[in-house]
């Protein structure tokens, strides 16, 4: 049996480090996911997420919005509204996570893909 051997030019293959374009272009990406969010909630959740650290990532395999809770009451707020949020994320991107992380400590993260809300609106419901 022959081997097939195949040979990629250096311009076909993915840079070992990220160049500073790169980073700038993420960084922008970042960004303008994390305006369009907060723009589309509503006011309610956009309280909670001021009185968090929160922030879009897309170092992961998938888009990731993190959001740190100061308490735990905080954190259960966020927690209640998190099939709201995952909705709107939804219609950005589908293959998204939302990463709810509770006062250091306190708790281990709740992690959930946008693609599983129907999960939770039975559970809500």
């Amino acid at each position: 049996m022959a081997r097939k051997m195949y040979f990629f030019n250096g311009d076909d293959s993915h840079p070992v480090q990220p160049t500073s374009a790169d980073i700038i272009l993420r960084q922008q990406l970042e960004y303008s996911i994390s305006k369009y969010f907060y723009d589309g909630c509503d006011r309610t959740i956009q309280n909670l997420l001021s009185n968090c650290r929160w922030y879009v990532t897309t170092h992961a395999s998938a888009m990731t919005l993190v959001i740190e809770c100061p308490d735990q009451v905080t954190n259960w707020r966020i927690l209640q509204q998190i099939v709201p949020m995952g909705t709107l994320l939804n219609q950005i991107i589908s293959s998204a996570k939302i990463r709810v992380c509770p006062p250091e400590g306190q708790g281990v993260p709740f992690e959930m893909r946008v693609d599983e809300l129907s999960v939770y609106r039975d559970l809500a419901g």
